[in-house]
């Protein structure tokens, strides 16, 4: 009683293609499996980008610095 048998399934299967539609069916399938793909496909470049990212960081923070340094440089020339 607990678990569903083959039988139910075939009944649930048959309902929902009464419902929805063959078309209705293929569409929605070729949703979720662009979505998937979609997943897929950003996990991938997700975990190409850390690497990536956790360099330019680091670059942008000494461009920064040297260019602190030259603006303090300046200053205490002004003065």
């Amino acid at each position: 009683m607990g678990s569903l048998s083959i039988w139910h399934w075939l009944i649930v299967l048959v309902i929902v293609v009464l419902v929805f539609g063959t078309g209705k069916l293929k569409n929605m399938g070729k949703d979720l499996g662009g979505a998937i793909k979609g997943f897929k496909e950003g996990m991938k470049e997700g975990d190409a980008d850390p690497k990536a990212s956790a360099e330019a960081p680091k670059q942008v923070a000494s461009e920064k610095t040297a260019e602190t340094i030259d603006v303090k440089a300046t200053e205490k020339k002004e003065a």
